[in-house]
């Protein structure tokens, strides 16, 4: 996780302050709150202003009351529209992704939330039929502009107008029914239906396809534009996530042309400094594709810094390579970073630089950045500069290489300073105290024609903390350098939890017996002492996945708000300009405040090395697209791993595995098997002939009859009954359970719109087909253990 700067003075004493000289004829928060929920209209600062009567300082009390309420997490937007943090803005773009009983469902088309917030899911609400103002049925893809409202538990949307399609393909499997009419079966898990196709192109039954939109209305369908193959081959799993995801994946002629000029760029020793002779060392997966950093320490003999360290953090010199305004890099902001999956790596860079001149190869020379660092016997920077060198990377060693080797005695002098170097930067790192959450990371082996060999739980070495924090020394060095010449910074941004989430978790603490005070400084030590004051592994399993669900996402951005998890007041991503654009702007900005800039040859590639003007202009947009392409990225390489493990269990249906609940909603529960990961569902539906109450606040789904009880955190045996490699969904089932789902009989008709709009009508269906609102028939006996 990223670095955090203490809260205990984020803008805590202003709130106050403002406060203190609040009209008290200004409406309460809650009232404003209230206000925005039921307004028919956008409500914007000049509508609550005209709902409440407030003129002249009144008006600009209540701008400085709605900046608390965004500061505090209650409200997200702008001055013309706020909308409830976490809610939806009431006029916004929706697509949709299902058609749930012939009602369209749809999701907001820009949807960035805190982590762990999936997109709400909003029921459609609209008119019918040409000549009567309206448009024809709505489908899957197809995208609207809608006015929401929250309607009980769920949302609606009244459809304004139906937008353009968007281009883009889709990617199916081909299955053809017995009449020979073929279907397009999604990729993903969240879509349940299929789309007929118009046009086969050749494509077969089973086959992986491209597929694209034609015609409208009842004469919708698709057809294929691209026959991939077979959709189990182990090269479709990441193809799938690079097409749902829109991921750029082939770069231009343009592109390639220039990356191979700027890879002929000569290696002058005129402006660099020489570390050639320094035995730096690069600490990476034994599968790694690029080396982009390496380090090196030695005890400091100098007077002032007994028991302290010289050490160095060498990271490739891309900013020389990749240049401001070039094709190339207009291709690498657009992608934002590279994308990693178990069978190849889509690269921000083309493979000429981002596999070879950038990167920083055993015993050849390379362009490097150095941070130069000088670390106290406490593991504090107390100096740091910043050169343009050369290095020479003394050996590339593997994390597990590295661990036997200072394990076993074997290291020479280099492996041993960093060892002892990095003591002292882990006495420092325990002393701030960051948020240590054991979050365990899976890990897909493949053998050489890319089967899969095996899947397991990625084992977390001394190595690979030694240089997780050489790189956050780096980090934090090379954001107060920065700062300290008041250039321009991309910093990596980790916010303290909003209070409403805050809220949440407390409520969540004191459903399970736990206490969490309100009045407190939110730090990670706070989080820290709560985990640590669990002994029962199934309870502190079941409080960090509440304490994890509370965080914010990380993101880039020019103004510095600390790095909560880091426990850091600056920080700047500077380690990994290969794979992350916002790493290359933090080098161009140390070029340019430290004047290293080193020209290029006239009329090849562009001249500066340094921050464009459009760099500086720019920062604030550049930050919020290249945070978006790495949610991207991180969506893409999960969704690729779950289609990997459900294809691992595909051969083991039937067996029965150790699980914990990782969540609860009133639908069922997911479960993650213990040993190697993968998420699955357990419908409520599948748990026999109980009533199943969905209690919220304790993340607990409760029988009524057998107070069967299923809560986050829960170890149990669950049965595999269902794995589908295509869309990486898995389906569990409670052994004893199997086959004991009451009948329902015959599904009634639908009831036609009385006015109440189709979210009540849905209620009341569901209510008929499932006995009573809320709950689902179940019989059984005590789960957990």
């Amino acid at each position: 996780m990223p670095p955090d700067r203490h809260l205990g003075r984020h803008m805590t004493k202003p709130k106050k302050n403002r406060a203190r000289h609040r009209n008290p004829g200004l409406p309460t928060k809650e009232k404003i709150l209230e206000f925005i929920k039921t307004s028919d209209n956008p409500a914007g600062k000049r509508e609550i202003a005209k709902a409440f009567g407030l003129k002249g300082q009144e008006r600009v009390q209540l701008k400085a009351l709605l900046r608390d309420m965004a500061d505090e997490g209650l409200i997200d937007g702008s001055r013309s529209a706020f909308h409830r943090m976490g809610g939806i803005p009431k006029v916004t773009v929706l697509k949709v992704v299902d058609i749930d009983d012939g009602e369209p469902v749809a999701i907001p088309e820009n949807w960035a939330p805190d982590t762990g917030t999936p997109p709400p899911k909003i029921v459609l609400i609209e008119k019918k039929g040409k000549g009567q103002g309206g448009h024809p049925a709505l489908r899957r893809g197809d995208r609207v502009l809608a006015r929401t409202e929250e309607a009980g538990k769920g949302w609606r949307g009244f459809v304004m107008k139906k937008l353009p399609q968007r281009v883009d393909q889709m990617m199916g499997v081909v299955e053809i029914d017995k009449s020979g009419q073929g279907w397009l079966a999604p990729v993903e898990k969240s879509v349940r239906n299929s789309s007929k196709i118009a046009d086969l192109g050749g494509a077969e039954d089973g086959q992986l396809v491209y597929a694209e939109a034609v015609g409208r209305g009842q004469r919708a369908s698709v057809k294929v534009t691209e026959v991939i193959g077979d959709p189990l081959a182990p090269k479709s799993f990441s193809l799938i996530a690079i097409a749902k995801h829109d991921i750029p994946h082939i770069f231009p002629d343009e592109v390639i042309a220039e990356a191979e000029l700027a890879a002929k760029l000569p290696l002058s020793e005129d402006h660099r400094e020489d570390l050639r002779h320094l035995p730096i060392v690069a600490i990476d997966p034994a599968d790694a594709r690029d080396h982009d950093d390496a380090i090196w320490a030695e005890p400091d003999d100098a007077e002032d810094n007994k028991g302290g360290f010289k050490a160095l953090v060498a990271i490739a010199d891309v900013s020389n390579y990749v240049r401001p305004g070039g094709a190339l890099d207009r291709e690498a902001r657009k992608r934002g970073n590279s994308v990693y999956f178990p069978d190849r790596v889509v690269p921000m860079l083309p493979e000429v630089l981002s596999a070879d001149v950038c990167s920083l190869r055993q015993g050849e020379d390379r362009a490097a950045m150095a941070c130069h660092m000088t670390i106290d016997a406490k593991g504090r920077i107390k100096a740091w500069r910043f050169t343009r060198a050369i290095v020479r990377i003394d050996e590339v060693i593997a994390y597990e290489e590295a661990q036997r080797r200072v394990d076993e005695g074997e290291a020479k002098d280099n492996l041993t300073n960093l060892w002892a170097c990095w003591e002292s930067l882990y006495a420092a790192r325990e002393a701030r105290d960051p948020l240590n959450l054991d979050l365990p990371e899976r890990r897909v082996m493949l053998d050489e024609k890319g089967r899969i060999t095996e899947i397991a739980v990625r084992e977390r070495l001394d190595a690979h903390r030694v240089v997780e924090d050489f790189m956050i020394a780096a980090n934090v060095a090379a954001a107060k350098a920065l700062e300290a010449k008041a250039a321009p910074v991309v910093y990596r941004v980790h916010e303290q939890p909003s209070r409403e989430k805050i809220v949440t978790l407390k409520d969540y603490i004191e459903s399970i017996g736990g206490k969490l005070a309100l009045g407190q400084v939110i730090t990670p030590s706070l989080f820290n002492r709560l985990l640590k004051d669990v002994a029962d592994e199934q309870e502190k399993a079941l409080l960090m996945e509440a304490v994890l669900r509370s965080q914010t996402q990380a993101y880039y951005g020019p103004a510095n708000a600390g790095h909560f998890g880091l426990a850091l007041g600056s920080y700047a991503h500077f380690t990994s300009p290969i794979r992350r654009y916002a790493d290359l702007l933090v080098h161009r900005a140390l070029v340019d405040a430290y004047k290293l800039e080193q020209p290029a040859p006239k009329g090849k590639i562009p001249d500066t090395s340094g921050l464009s003007d459009q760099d500086r202009a720019d920062l604030g947009k550049i930050s919020d697209a290249i945070s978006k392409t790495e949610r991207r990225a991180m969506e893409a390489e999960r969704d690729t791993i779950d289609r990997y493990v459900a294809a691992w269990l595909s051969s083991r249906v039937g067996e029965t595995f150790e699980t914990r609940i990782t969540g609860v909603q009133s639908f069922g529960f997911f479960a993650t098997i213990l040993k190697f990961g993968g998420d699955g569902l357990v419908p409520v539906s599948t748990l026999g002939n109980d009533y199943f109450r969905y209690d919220e606040k304790a993340q607990a789904l409760v029988g009524e009859k057998t107070g069967d009880t299923y809560t986050v955190g829960d170890r149990l045996e669950l049965k595999l009954a269902e794995a589908n490699p295509i869309t990486g969904a898995l389906k569990f089932e409670v052994p004893g359970l199997e086959g004991q789902i009451e009948k329902r009989g015959k599904r009634p008709p639908p009831k036609k719109n009385d006015g109440r709009g189709k979210a009540e009508g849905k209620a009341k269906h569901q209510q008929g087909k499932r006995g009573r609102p809320g709950n689902i028939r179940h019989q059984g006996k005590k789960r957990g253990k």
